[in-house]
């Protein structure tokens, strides 16, 4: 019995040094760093009659994985993407988080906490949301029923990269990027079946390839008539919005740069976008969101507490909800939102 309870106390004993020895063996984090104060940061006189004085920015939820591809829907509430969550999320104007869509991504290819739910979300004109998704590297549809339709996976019988983000014009077409970024590997991923990434378009269930000029499309729009389609370039060397002429039957022309980050501008890259009724675009990117007109002037800046992936104009339209890394924001604007499709 003595001996019994010796050994057991040495075991003990050796379990507790152990414990000790491993934590010290690791580094000593202290507390997070305090988020920077959310501003915004006017740069012309215009930008007051979009953003008056005291407009302030909020935060509306946190602790997400990381947050994407926000919508507003018919149902008055926002729905996002949480991507490494592997969900789509909803969110009321009161704060009320719940689940819309899980799980997104059924495989099991990828590691614990890798981008592989949806990115993108948009409505169509019937107010269905069409959904790009990362993981399974395809554009869907969620039906009325809640069933889902698949609205591409390939082109010319090779898989997508992994649908990034989407756009619906008014004729009902689907206007999508298609970058790697949802591949482990990216580029250079053995699963990669397209040598480039492309802008494309679902018509009439045709996919089509509309351009390739950009090497990393990231966030797509449309202006208000729908004469010009935007294209955030996610290039870390070539950090810039791209600006397409829509022809009359919907394919584009020739990209142009229409508004190039500044060398010396803040570290990070363009990412989703969405514009105003008078034509501005709001472009998340470097240092928060860029608004910048249809001339390409730069009216100001919107930056929240995180790094800013996406936007979405919500309640009275006058309200630009903000996708930021673990958190959705949003900021009361005089300006009116250029509402998703029709």
């Amino acid at each position: 019995m003595l001996k019994t309870s010796f050994t057991g106390m040495v075991l003990v004993l050796l379990l507790a040094f152990i414990a000790i020895g491993e934590q010290a063996a690791q580094p000593q984090r202290g507390p997070a760093a305090p988020l920077p104060e959310p501003k915004v940061v006017r740069i012309d006189p215009a930008f007051d009659a979009i953003a008056p004085a005291g407009a302030a920015i909020e935060k509306v939820a946190g602790n997400f994985g990381f947050v994407e591809g926000p919508v507003w829907t018919r149902q008055n509430s926002l729905i996002f993407s949480d991507l490494p969550g592997n969900a789509i999320m909803r969110v009321t104007p009161a704060g009320v988080v719940s689940v819309f869509r899980q799980p997104i991504y059924y495989g099991t290819a990828y590691r614990q906490g890798f981008h592989i739910g949806s990115n993108g979300l948009t409505l169509d004109p019937q107010g269905r949301v069409v959904i790009a998704e990362h993981g399974n590297r395809r554009v869907t549809r969620v039906e009325t029923t809640g069933e889902l339709t698949v609205l591409a996976d390939k082109v010319d019988g090779k898989r997508l990269n992994s649908p990034n983000d989407v756009v619906v014009k008014s004729d009902g077409s689907v206007y999508f990027t298609d970058p790697p970024y949802g591949l482990p590997q990216q580029n250079t991923d053995p699963a990669k079946e397209i040598p480039y990434s492309g802008i494309y378009r679902i018509k009439s269930g045709k996919v089509e390839l509309l351009s390739q000029e950009t090497q990393w499309p990231n966030g797509i729009g449309f202006s208000p008539d729908e004469r010009f389609l935007y294209v955030a370039n996610s290039d870390p060397m070539k950090r810039f919005w791209m600006r397409f002429e829509v022809k009359p039957d919907g394919t584009l022309g020739p990209g142009s740069p229409f508004y190039m980050v500044p060398a010396d501008g803040p570290a990070g890259i363009p990412d989703g976008l969405k514009l105003d009724t008078a034509g501005n675009l709001y472009g998340t990117g470097p240092g928060g969101i860029w608004v910048i007109s249809p001339a390409g002037t730069l009216l100001g800046r919107i930056e929240p507490s995180e790094v800013a992936a996406n936007v979405a104009w919500g309640e009275d339209g006058k309200t630009l909800y903000i996708t930021a890394r673990t958190s959705i924001y949003r900021i009361r604007l005089t300006a009116s939102g250029k509402q998703p499709c029709c």
